[in-house]
């Protein structure tokens, strides 16, 4: 955003049954089960089937048709980054344990490659660019279970807009998410001198 500044993001979100919670997780490993032994399928936690299947609808519905998820991202984006920033999601639940995922398209207001956006995002903190353009030269949610980072892959220019880029972003949702920024806020409040640190038991 500092390098080209971010003007619209399209983004659309995979997430992993492990934001829905424990009772997220045992539905698709039930529900996977009896698919498999052809036993009844249960459907508690999510409003459809979810094992095999994806549901385009995290949370509840709001009057103009998003639901609560597509709007925290909006708000979310326009808080941390910049309340002139214009962006669309559509967030789906996916049968995978744990890892959300996203595929973005951001156009800037200034032009930027895809090898510059490459560049930026290495020395990002927290941010791992994992960007080959052959077979398997990518991250998936299977591989971010258990990191702290986020990972980016299949950045490219998008030749539809100026000034536009994709990309695959993806990470270990139990880790990046509530966990992982709690700490590294509490760190930055400790850095900044805002808050003391526990001083340790004797």
């Amino acid at each position: 955003h500092d390098f080209a500044t971010i003007k619209r993001v399209v983004v659309a979100t995979y997430q992993s049954v492990s934001g829905a919670g424990k009772e997220g997780m045992d539905e698709l490993f039930t529900q996977t089960r009896a698919v498999f032994v052809a036993d009844g399928v249960e459907i508690k936690k999510f409003t459809k089937r979810i094992a095999f299947n994806v549901i385009p609808h995290i949370d509840v519905f709001l009057d103009d048709g998003s639901t609560k998820e597509e709007w925290k991202m909006v708000a979310e984006t326009k808080k941390m980054l910049d309340p002139k920033i214009k962006l669309t999601a559509t967030c789906v639940r996916v049968p995978v344990f744990i890892g959300h995922s996203e595929a973005v398209n951001i156009e800037f207001e200034k032009p930027i490659t895809a090898d510059e956006a490459r560049d930026i995002l290495r020395e990002a903190p927290g941010c791992q660019v994992l960007d080959k353009r052959e077979d398997g030269g990518y991250i998936t949610p299977l591989e971010s279970a258990g990191e702290d980072a986020t990972f980016i892959s299949r950045i490219r220019e998008d030749s539809t807009i100026d000034n536009g880029l994709s990309m695959w972003i993806v990470s270990d949702n139990l880790r990046k998410g509530a966990a992982l920024n709690a700490v590294q806020i509490a760190e930055l409040l400790v850095e900044r001198g805002l808050i003391q640190p526990k001083k340790k038991a004797a």
